[in-house]
């Protein structure tokens, strides 16, 4: 199938020979169809399969055959969870409008909202924009909403997340009750899908892919270690395997901080994307990483949506993610549109659970592996099966119970009395129990693999 069999104008048909698209993928054959006709959709692909694409290419030519915008009015409204992904969305739009007489731009927070509102006097025909601004512009009086025709929620599972749910709610009371309403995401859990349904009419289905599958092209492995240990390892695989480009996903915006200082010490280009920072300074980060001026992106999960860095080859989980559907988006960074990718897992043993979700959520176990010298103290218990369960404790015996404790034997005695005591200890020493940590402490006294290769530089 091409996209000439789409039924798009040529306009569009000349940007996208211009632009390599020659063939459209399974989200996009759906999709564009059900758009043209004005029917609601909501629509499941994995990321990297041109979602974009699906519902911009059918909502641009939709808009270039009905007419023009008035002042302040906007006929397409696009939102979005974050700021990167507001930017990638706009710009999908501004490149496949590029031969059309339309009107687009993007609006969200963390810059001077002055500039969005002189744009949008004239009227805008697409506006990809964050609720919070979106909503800071509407009731400044910068736009109306009379003349929506088309509602997009992309990455629609975030959006509908119980954060964003004041803003959607007044987002939805304003926007007019007769419009066209299209969800897109990768991954959608049962719940998002009934709530989805009530802000539908009549609503097309579109599966694409495997319900909260990753991409086959990207190759998933987990390396087992300890929690502190993590930063270590992650910069030792880098030297050993020659890593080149690397996305890292840490939990918090000071884990972030605190590793990108780590890897800058030890001669790593590392730059931090999280929400603390400037909205130029997130860019400029960004644009750095994207042009390979920087080695490593260190990033929370504001990034796991929305970046689109061509050819990525891999992605590390420093930490787990807290949400299992936030992994697919995570690793959907790499192995995009059919390039292969690798995805690397940091598991310590208090992330278990979060694991077992992540491989519930995707119907897959992840291969494991150990590296020499960074061996978990605190084992990681295995995921393939269930985890076994805890035995109850056995209840306290009454003191006045008819069958009490049988009394020590003489024998038993004797033997208490010939084990010797240990010895006291001087206040303020280091005892080492049991047989385990002899590799953490070669690690902190820098006699480990890791300090031994620090050495040899």
């Amino acid at each position: 199938m091409s996209f000439q069999s789409l039924n798009l104008i040529d306009p569009l048909l000349r940007t996208l020979a211009e632009l390599g698209y020659d063939t459209p993928t399974p989200v996009q054959k759906q999709a564009i169809p059900a758009v043209l006709a004005g029917r609601d959709l909501m629509a499941a692909a994995q990321t990297g399969t041109g979602k974009t694409a699906g519902f911009a290419l059918p909502i641009l030519q939709a808009l270039t055959m009905a007419g023009v915008v008035g002042p302040l009015g906007v006929r397409c409204l696009v939102l979005v969870p974050t700021r990167e992904l507001a930017e990638q969305v706009y710009d999908s739009f501004r490149r496949y409008g590029a031969n059309l007489p339309l009107r687009c731009f993007v609006a969200y927070g963390g810059v001077p909202i002055e500039p969005q509102i002189n744009k949008l006097r004239k009227g805008l025909d697409v506006l990809v924009a964050t609720p919070g601004r979106l909503l800071d512009l509407h009731r400044q009086g910068a736009l109306t909403f009379d003349q929506l025709q088309t509602l997009v929620l992309d990455e629609a599972d975030r959006m509908l997340d119980l954060g964003f749910a004041p803003e959607l709610d007044a987002v939805f009371a304003a926007v007019p009750a007769r419009r066209q309403t299209l969800l897109f995401s990768a991954t959608f859990s049962d719940t998002i899908r009934a709530l989805a349904c009530k802000l539908l009419n009549d609503p097309l289905s579109v599966q694409a892919s495997p319900a909260n599958a990753a991409a086959k092209t990207v190759r998933q492995l987990v390396y087992t270690t300890d929690k502190k240990a993590k930063p270590e390892l992650l910069m030792h695989l880098a030297r050993q395997q020659g890593w080149g480009q690397v996305l890292v996903f840490a939990k918090t915006k000071k884990g972030v901080d605190q590793l990108v200082k780590q890897l800058q010490m030890e001669g790593f280009s590392a730059e931090a994307i999280h929400g603390d920072r400037p909205q130029p300074a997130r860019l400029q980060a960004l644009h750095r990483f994207k042009t390979q001026q920087v080695q490593m992106l260190v990033a929370t999960d504001v990034a796991a949506r929305g970046l689109d860095i061509h050819a990525l080859p891999l992605v590390v989980n420093l930490d787990m993610p807290t949400v299992a559907e936030d992994y697919v988006h995570r690793i959907g960074r790499t192995g995009r549109a059919g390039a292969a990718g690798l995805a690397i897992s940091l598991v310590a043993a208090d992330e278990v659970e979060l694991l077992r979700a992540i491989e519930k959520l995707t119907g897959q176990v992840l291969p494991r592996q150990e590296e020499p010298g960074f061996e978990a103290d605190h084992r990681v218990p295995l995921t393939g099966t269930p985890a076994p369960a805890t035995p109850k404790a056995r209840p306290a015996r009454p003191a006045n119970a008819t069958n009490p404790a049988r009394p020590a034997s003489a024998n038993q005695k004797a033997a208490a009395a010939r084990k010797p005591r240990p010895a006291a200890v001087p206040q303020g020493a280091i005892v080492v129990a049991g047989g385990r940590g002899a590799k953490s402490l070669a690690r902190a006294a820098g006699k480990g693999p890791a300090a031994k290769a620090r050495a040899k530089r």
